[in-house]
């Protein structure tokens, strides 16, 4: 085949540095436009450059490489921009909690609690909101976590029929419930027995919300094991039991741990409920089965509810979100290092 073939079919590329070259010119003309527009916001700064990285993505490639090949590249840039839409909050969201949240945040304030300092005054710690929410998550957790799992594995390796299709209706409709009518259910019944506040109360209502996540994710789970693991167990005279606690559960229980980390970050930073049933202690209270509790997201809420005029506590508030914030990181951290544990092992 001649050269001159050759080059025919191969046809024109665009180099690899072009994506960034026409990112970088988007952003710069962007600018331009915002500044030249008069307009104020880096968020519309950021749309134009969006838009004009598409329109130029497209253009420049339809007259070099083709028509075809625009396509493709106009749906990859496409990707990109929304991977960046989704990104950009996230990290600025992270950063403006970081930077302000570190001014008040040091050993002094996560080992002292409010006690007598008044909301207005500087000082004071969240000590009491960590041991309040350690406790009513962890409660929550030993309530839902059972339950939803063995739910699941009801559902998937056994469920037939009505019920079965039953409950896969209700999780599916509690997924979706309010936190603030799960709070409201537990308050109903604490009324009926004539009851005060208390921590335990908080976890109830975070369980009922926790439970569905764990069921719906453990349910995927324990879907994505292969039928021949189970088969291959039931065929050497294992029993149904035995194979699900030796065989299906090891080799799902990576999904299994990221599902209920989830549902865990799901509840943490829950408020309506404790603010309903725990109520908020500026004291610390060790003992989630009497007196009312406080937790790190109630914490927040009443720190900045009061922070008109006083900026101390306005500083307590971002640095209990940081505290949050490295909590709910921190219990992803350590679900997916007892994944890679308990993950079966594999080679030789």
């Amino acid at each position: 085949m001649s050269t001159a073939t050759v080059s025919t079919l191969k046809g024109a590329r665009l180099p690899k540095w072009s994506p960034y070259a026409i990112a970088g010119g988007s952003v710069g003309l962007a600018i331009a436009i915002g500044l030249g527009a008069g307009l104020d916001s880096h968020v519309q700064w950021g749309l134009i450059a969006a838009i004009l990285f598409i329109v130029g993505t497209y253009g420049i490639a339809a007259r070099v490489e083709g028509k075809r090949q625009a396509k493709d590249r106009i749906a990859t840039s496409l990707v990109w921009v929304a991977f960046l839409l989704a990104v950009v909050p996230l990290v600025s969201l992270v950063w403006v909690t970081v930077v302000r949240g570190v001014k008040v945040l040091d050993l002094y304030f996560l080992t002292h609690s409010m006690g007598v300092v008044a909301d207005t005054e500087p000082g004071g710690g969240i000590y009491h909101a960590i041991i309040g929410s350690l406790e009513q998550v962890g409660l929550a957790t030993l309530i839902a976590a059972p339950v939803g799992v063995l739910t699941a594995i009801y559902l998937v390796e056994y469920g037939r029929g009505k019920l079965s299709k039953a409950i896969t209706f209700f999780v599916d409709v509690m997924t979706g419930i309010p936190s603030i009518v799960a709070g409201l259910f537990i308050l109903s019944l604490m009324l009926q027995f004539d009851m005060q506040p208390f921590g335990f109360a908080g976890s109830l209502a975070l369980a009922i919300l926790m439970m569905p996540v764990v069921v719906r994710s453990t349910e995927e789970m324990l879907k994505l094991v292969p039928n021949e693991l189970r088969e291959a167990s039931l065929a050497l005279g294992v029993p149904k039991w035995r194979t699900i606690l030796k065989v299906v559960l090891p080799t799902s229980i990576g999904g299994i741990t990221t599902g209920i980390m989830l549902a865990v970050a799901r509840i943490a930073g829950e408020t309506a409920p404790v603010l309903l049933l725990v109520f908020g202690n500026p004291f610390i209270n060790t003992n989630p089965f009497e007196g009312a509790q406080s937790s790190l997201p109630l914490y927040i809420y009443q720190q900045y509810a009061n922070s008109a005029g006083s900026g101390a506590a306005y500083d307590r508030a971002w640095a209990a979100s940081l505290t949050l914030i490295a909590f709910v990181m921190i219990l992803n951290l350590v679900a997916r290092g007892i994944a890679r544990w308990k993950a079966p092992k594999t080679g030789r």
